[in-house]
C-alpha cells in the first residue's frame, strides 16, 4: 500500500511518499480503507520536529482520518465490515478523566498515524461518524472538533446566553464557533483578517474583531460585553495571547488552553488568574466518550465543519505547505 512516512530530514521535507505491505487485522483490531484526512497544526509541528522532538524514524502522521472497514479480527463487535469510522486520537483514552497510558497511544506522534491507505486500529479506538457528513467532513472530527467540543461543553460547561471569544478562523476555532451557536450563545472572533472574517460572521459570530487594526483586542472585547467580558476564552494562540486572554474574560469565567500558536513559553500574570478567579483549563483533545456524545450534537442538528481546501492523497506535501502557509479558514483536507 501507498503511505507517507515521516524521515529524519529537515523541516517538511521529512513527509516522505512510501509503499509498504499491506496490514491485517489481529483479535479485537479493524482493517480500514481510509477514505479522507484533515490536517491540524500540530502535524506541521510534529512533521518539524518541534512536538516534543523529533519523531521517530518512519512514523506515520496524521491523527484525523475516517475510512470504511473492510475486514475484523476475531472478536470484534463494536463496528462491522461497511461501516464508516474515524480513529480516536488518543486511542487509549475511552472515557472519563485522561489516564496516563493516552498520550503514549496518540496518533501520528506517540503511534503511526493514519496517512494510508489502509490503517488497522484496535476496535475501541474507533467511532462511528455521522451518515450526513461527507467523508472529508467527518475526517476534520477526531482532532479540532473533540478538542473544540471538549473546551466548550465538556469541560467548559457552556450554557445558553453566555459569551464563548475564540481566538482566529483556523478549524477548532470555527467549530467552537458552530457548537457555542447550538448551544445557544454569543460569540466574539477575533483575526488579522477581514476577509476571514467575513466567513466567522456567515457561520454566526455575532462580532468580531481585527486585532490587526485594533492590538488591543482584549480592551475591544470587554467594550463588546459592557466591560463583563466573556465567559469562555477558546485560547488557541499560546503564551504570545495567554495575557490578553486573561483580561478579556469575565471574573470567575474560562480560559480553555488550546494552542501553541505564538510559542510554548512565556510570563504568565498568576495574580491576574488568582484576583479575577479565572480557570485556565488545558485541553488536549479528549476521549471516546466526548466523541461519541459529540457526534450524537452534530447528527442531530447536521452541522457540517467548515473546510476550506481539498489536496489529493498524492499532494499531501502540498496540503502541508498550505497550511503552513495561514491563509486557511476552517480545515485543510486530503481526499482519496
Amino acid at each position: 500500500m501507498k503511505a507517507y512516512e515521516l524521515q529524519h530530514k529537515p523541516g517538511l521535507d521529512s513527509l516522505t511518499a512510501v509503499e509498504r505491505p499491506d496490514p491485517s487485522p489481529g483479535p479485537g483490531q479493524v482493517l480500514l480503507r481510509m477514505k479522507a484526512w484533515s490536517l491540524n497544526y500540530r502535524d506541521l509541528l510534529t512533521a518539524r520536529g518541534s512536538y516534543g522532538g523529533p519523531p521517530p524514524l518512519g512514523r506515520i502522521p496524521l491523527s484525523d482520518g475516517v475510512g470504511e472497514v473492510v475486514d475484523t479480527g476475531l472478536g470484534v463487535s463494536r463496528v462491522k465490515v461497511g461501516d464508516r469510522v474515524a480513529g480516536c486520537f488518543m486511542q487509549a483514552w475511552l472515557g472519563g478523566g485522561i489516564p496516563p497510558e493516552a498520550p503514549g497511544s496518540a496518533l501520528g506522534g506517540a503511534i503511526d498515524g493514519m496517512l494510508a491507505e489502509h490503517v488497522v486500529l484496535s476496535e475501541q479506538g474507533v467511532v462511528k461518524v455521522p451518515a450526513h457528513l461527507t467523508d472529508a467532513e467527518a475526517a476534520c472530527l477526531p482532532c479540532a472538533a473533540v478538542t473544540a467540543w471538549n473546551a466548550l461543553v465538556h469541560g467548559g460547561g457552556l450554557k445558553p446566553g453566555d459569551t464563548v471569544l475564540c481566538l482566529g478562523t483556523g478549524g477548532v476555532s470555527l467549530l467552537a464557533l458552530q457548537f457555542a451557536r447550538l448551544s445557544g450563545a454569543r460569540v466574539i472572533v477575533t483575526s488579522s483578517s477581514d476577509e476571514k472574517l467575513a466567513v466567522a460572521t456567515g457561520l454566526g459570530a455575532h462580532a468580531t474583531v481585527n486585532y490587526r487594526a485594533q492590538p488591543d483586542w482584549d480592551k475591544a472585547v470587554l467594550e463588546l460585553t459592557g466591560g463583563r467580558g466573556a465567559d469562555i476564552v477558546v485560547e488557541v494562540g499560546g503564551a504570545g495571547t495567554f495575557e490578553k486572554s486573561l483580561a478579556a474574560v469575565r471574573l470567575g469565567g474560562t480560559v480553555a488552553m488550546i494552542g501553541v500558536l505564538t510559542g510554548v513559553a512565556g510570563p504568565v500574570s498568576t495574580a491576574a488568574i488568582l484576583r479575577r478567579g479565572v480557570k485556565v483549563q488545558g485541553i488536549y483533545v479528549g476521549s471516546r466518550e466526548m466523541f461519541e456524545d459529540m457526534n450524537r450534537a452534530i447528527a442531530t442538528s447536521g452541522l457540517r465543519p467548515p473546510i476550506h481546501r481539498s489536496f489529493g492523497f498524492h499532494e499531501a506535501r502540498a496540503a502541508y505547505d498550505h497550511l503552513a502557509g495561514a491563509a486557511h479558514t476552517g480545515k485543510v483536507v486530503i481526499e482519496r
